[in-house]
């Protein structure tokens, strides 16, 4: 499963996030060579991945060297991509850049991939939510409208494997769902036990398959929520809290 996922930005926060001076571009280019950054390279539109870093920027500022993978094959098929999608964190800030192709080369007597500087670059640095991961025995349903055959809405229960004040990542056993990233799901909703039921709206923001314990698969869903209110973001405050401190009384229980 890659470190680190790409982002797609809502249209409100391209322009608080997005780099487009060649001198700020570069300085975080220079940042992530110094603290060795590991990013994941996505390519053949996302199908593809493999994990990368940043070796050396060239004097000029023009071309930048970064590592190959460590498979043999997908290094041959980011050579063939004409686009790749560069991801990485520093300092606990995402960052995103497109290369417009690489090229081979020996860097340092080792191989190497060349490419053009990107010409724009993403920084996310968003508001820090505490996430609690859900153990099993406290296990979260929500409930969530899907569209049924005859035109009206049924709703379909998925089960909540983490939660913050800022949303919530969901596990569907069936893909017919027809989930997709940026998806808006509307009057889904969330059982907070002792606290009550949570009507929200939310987003997906990331998506991707998992393989359990079991071999089974299910589809990984990271939603955002939407318009939250003062008291709704209380209300989910005091479940996080309240389960945190039932886990640790277990924890201790247990020593």
């Amino acid at each position: 499963m890659p470190q680190n996922r790409f982002e797609r930005l809502r249209d409100e926060e391209e322009k608080d996030y997005t780099l487009r001076s060649r001198s700020e571009i570069l300085a975080v280019l220079r940042s992530m060579i110094e603290h060795n950054a590991l990013m994941t390279v996505y390519f053949n539109q996302g199908q593809d991945f493999m994990l990368s870093s940043l070796l050396q920027l060239a004097a000029d500022g023009r071309t930048l060297v970064l590592d190959v993978g460590s498979s043999a094959e997908m290094n041959q098929r980011a050579l063939a991509a004409d686009r790749l999608i560069c991801v990485s964190n520093l300092d606990k800030i995402k960052i995103q850049f497109v290369l417009n192709g690489v090229d081979a080369l020996q860097f340092e007597g080792r191989p190497a991939f060349l490419a053009n500087t990107p010409e724009i670059l993403v920084r996310l640095q968003r508001r820090d939510f505490y996430r609690f991961v859900l153990p099993v025995l406290q296990s979260i349903r929500c409930s969530i409208p899907f569209k049924s055959y005859d035109g009206g809405l049924q709703p379909i229960e998925v089960n909540v494997i983490d939660i913050s004040a800022g949303g919530i990542g969901f596990l569907s056993k069936s893909e017919s769902l027809g989930l997709s990233t940026d998806m808006l799901l509307e009057n889904c909703r969330i059982d907070l036990p002792e606290i009550g039921i949570l009507t929200v709206n939310m987003r997906i923001r990331s998506l991707y398959e998992v393989t359990l314990l079991t071999g089974a698969r299910h589809e990984r869903a990271g939603c955002q929520f939407i318009g939250l209110t003062a008291k709704q973001e209380m209300q989910l405050q005091r479940y996080i809290i309240k389960a945190e401190r039932e886990r640790k009384a277990r924890e201790l229980g247990m020593s």
